[in-house]
């Protein structure tokens, strides 16, 4: 961000530049070479020429900006002669647009850019020219801007490695220096920044959500409802005036209700409403967990939101005709063909201290009657201090320690010195037998990944009543895997041979075409009713992202390649 004496430097250069007078001011080609000129000492040499110039040797010593510029031998790219080609404007209105997406038009120039397009169009009143230098940064500043906002609508303001180290998931990827010389090339600036947009529905909805609760902030956003005792159906209660003020702007009440203190049907109808979009007990019930979501602010709602969006910037461009979508902060799991639902239901998900990770793989067979074999984490935390403690855990668990050489023979553990022993010398596999005390219960979906992550069935389905559900060691569990495995294997096999599969004892692995798996982090999104959900940062990965959309160190941008002076 320039400062306040650096951008008066800059209008008084404006101000005081000459025009050169020996030269003819209606002739572009040589305004065109002079502009040319001037763009390719300022790379060249930085801010170290002209000490005035704010910032160029860190903002436009960039690899693209000097790609783009050398493959143009230095031509302007906005620019013929003193004029500005229509496409100005075009990418103007867009960066001024850049808040309905939660992006911040500081990050592109934008008051440095009006500022000086404004005193541009003064010249041009009195049919004058910029001075070379003047028209050179004007230039500069324009395809600063937009690549940086390319390259943040394509790849996102983060990397999301640094944000998070267990987010592994495919981005987008394009060359915005190729995109900018495609566009003005063919007078086609308009379609490109329209397609540097992610095509995903989900992030047009959530577009439109910001945008409503934008406009609820601008409107003094909704009141705080005092902290008191339960409401119940049936209650009378004074705050339930605000109560019903909120959710009119929430959208979750249709109708203003007559005003009284009496809690009503209709309100019941709208708080029940409002728990479900929040993920809360739909009970009608006002009780702290439900009062504090409503004392949300509207503006932390937008941040959520804004927070989405970024995640949804990190998208690849499609998830595939078919495919699996897990959304760990909503516990659910999704089956998607050619755009529609086809399956829903619950999952549960890692601990806070086992997080499930964020990647995407493909699902390529199934394991009826599965052993599990101990992961290295739980073996060191949790097994191991178990077995050195009693040795009789292991029969009474359905252990067994088997061979790392052929994964089939069993070790005796009494001819073991487990006084020896620690997870990193552990003499084999520490596996358990299928059956009903099998965590993984009846079959598991395997989609092989470095995580080691997979779906599986579960043998402690009473975990399901909860509506916060992380649980797991950071596999996924899923309330119905007898449905998920149907869907995947009827067609081939028939659905009595599935039935015979999963209540087998004997391991059996069945192959299936490859399925794109994708496990995703999203607290806000809007559903397929049109209603904007939001949930619990339940591992604190908005907070994250958050500091690090905060902290420059972060920024994609900031990422590139810099060098202050070229040789």
């Amino acid at each position: 961000m320039l400062n306040v004496f650096t951008c008066l430097m800059v209008i008084l250069m404006f101000i005081a530049a000459p025009v050169c007078a020996e030269h003819d001011s209606s002739d572009p080609a040589l305004l065109d070479q002079e502009t040319g000129t001037s763009i390719e000492n300022l790379l060249e040499n930085g801010a170290s020429q002209r000490p005035p110039l704010p910032n160029v040797a860190r903002m436009l010593s960039e690899e693209q900006i000097f790609k783009l510029y050398q493959q143009r031998e230095f031509r302007p790219v906005w620019l013929v002669g003193w004029q500005f080609l229509p496409e100005v404007e075009t990418l103007i209105e867009t960066l001024r647009n850049a808040g309905a997406h939660g992006l911040c038009g500081d990050d592109y120039l934008l008051a440095e850019l009006e500022g000086l397009l404004r005193l541009q169009s003064v010249f041009a009143r009195h049919n004058l020219p910029l001075a070379p230098d003047n028209r050179a940064i004007l230039d500069l500043y324009l395809s600063q801007a937009f690549l940086t906002y390319a390259t943040q609508m394509i790849e996102g303001q983060v990397d999301p490695s640094l944000a998070h180290v267990d987010w592994k998931s495919r981005r987008r990827k394009a060359d915005p220096v190729k995109l900018l010389e495609y566009a003005m090339n063919n007078h086609r600036l308009a379609q490109v920044l329209e397609g540097l947009l992610p095509p995903h529905e989900e992030y047009r909805q959530l577009l439109a959500a910001l945008s409503h609760y934008q406009e609820i902030s601008a409107y003094g956003g909704w009141p705080q409802i005092p902290p008191g005792p339960t409401i119940r159906p049936g209650n009378q209660d004074e705050r339930l005036s605000l109560l019903r003020a909120l959710l009119l702007k929430t959208g979750d009440l249709a109708l203003a209700v007559e005003a009284n203190d009496t809690y009503d049907p209709g309100t019941f109808g709208a708080v029940k409403i409002f728990q479900i979009r929040h993920g809360l007990q739909a009970d009608g019930v006002i009780g702290p967990k439900t009062l504090a979501a409503l004392n949300v602010t509207v503006e932390e709602r937008i941040r959520q939101i804004e927070l989405n969006l970024e995640r949804w910037r990190w998208m690849p461009k499609s998830f595939g005709k078919r495919y699996i979508l897990v959304n760990v902060a909503g516990f659910s799991l999704e089956v998607v063909e050619d755009g529609k639902l086809v399956m829903q239901m619950p999952v549960i998900v890692g601990t806070q201290y086992r997080k499930t990770p964020v990647f995407s793989a493909q699902m390529t067979y199934l394991e009826f009657a599965p052993y599990w074999t101990v992961p290295p984490t739980i073996l060191r935390e949790d097994k191991l201090p178990q077995i050195k403690s009693n040795l009789a855990y292991l029969e009474e668990k359905h252990f067994h320690i088997i061979s790392r050489t052929d994964g089939q023979t069993i070790i005796n553990p009494l001819e073991i010195d487990w006084k020896k022993v620690q997870a990193s010398n552990f003499p084999g596999w520490l596996r358990m037998d299928p059956g009903p005390w099998n965590p993984l219960g009846h079959v598991k979906f395997m989609f092989p990944n470095p995580f080691n992550i997979y779906l599986h069935d579960t043998n402690e389905a009473f975990l399901f009543d909860e509506l916060v559900r992380p649980f797991s060691s950071g596999c996924i569990r899923v309330e119905r895997p007898l449905d998920l495995a149907n869907y995947l294997l009827e067609k081939e096999l028939g659905k009595e041979r599935v039935q015979e599969l999963y209540n087998a004892t004997t391991p059996e692995q069945v192959p299936i075409d490859p399925l794109p798996v994708h496990i995703q982090y999203w607290t806000a999104w809007v559903d397929r009713d049109g209603r904007v959900n939001f949930r619990p940062d339940v591992y604190l990965r908005d907070l994250d992202l958050d500091v690090a959309l905060t902290e420059p160190a972060y920024r994609v941008v900031d990422q590139l390649e810099v060098t202050p002076e070229r040789e």
